[in-house]
């Protein structure tokens, strides 16, 4: 398989949000311009980020929406069950726990763990908030696949190696810092150890999105518009 950009899958997820809406309004077949134009970006660009994964329309009749759904539900891996833990129950942390879209695309929140006396014990979404302590028996134990930190940024490099140590490999960040796989060999080092190399990270930071929204709105011809490739 050729190396496919990061932006494509991004706008892969994008493409599922469309064809989950056309199949609730009855809508049976689409198109890549329909989609294009739904997803603000190009034709071409559609066809080419789908081309990464096979051939799913016919020449001249477009997409039959159910079909395409279920092909880009499979390629994000979203047609099996993923484990997920909570790092931090705080407000932000039980807004995830809380929020009601995950269960429909097999996210499953395994486990909730916090340091605060004021909140390990509790009960939220039937589940029993644990001490950090506990984590790593916790994952020994249990299948993880995902971790989600919710923690204050200072603290957001110490849980994610918490989480690393715990066998857990792929971690959403919603800490506003830059978690950094730590070096082998001192800070001069630029190796990075085995367990953080198979570690992958996203990171969702809200702050940055808004200076982004704030200076777009500012310069609204800045925008960019539609691409018919990827940049380099």
């Amino acid at each position: 398989m050729a190396e496919i950009p990061t932006a494509a899958i991004s706008r892969l997820v994008t493409y599922l949000r469309i064809l989950e809406q056309l199949e609730s309004q009855d809508v049976s077949r689409t198109s890549s311009s329909d989609l294009a134009e739904r997803a603000g970006v190009s034709a071409f660009q559609v066809r080419k980020d789908l081309a990464y994964f096979g051939r799913f329309g016919t020449r001249g009749m477009g997409y039959t929406v159910p079909i395409l759904k279920r092909e880009l539900v499979r390629v994000l891996g979203l047609n099996q069950t993923w484990n997920v833990v909570i790092v931090g129950m705080g407000r932000l942390g039980q807004a995830i726990a809380n929020y009601p879209g995950a269960s429909d695309y097999q996210f499953q929140y395994a486990g909730l763990f916090d340091v605060s006396p004021g909140i390990v014990g509790q009960q939220i979404r039937n589940l029993t908030v644990q001490h950090m302590d506990d984590l790593k028996g916790f994952v020994m134990q249990n299948k993880v696949d995902m971790g989600f930190l919710a923690v204050p940024p200072d603290r957001a490099q110490d849980a994610a190696q918490a989480l690393v140590d715990a066998g857990v490999r792929g971690i959403l960040n919603f800490a506003p810092v830059v978690i950094q796989p730590p070096s082998e060999g001192g800070v001069n080092a630029q190796e990075i150890s085995d367990e953080w190399r198979a570690v992958i990270i996203e990171n969702v930071d809200f702050l940055a999105g808004m200076k982004r929204l704030a200076f777009y709105i500012l310069n609204p011809h800045l925008k960019d518009a539609p691409m018919t490739e990827d940049p380099e």
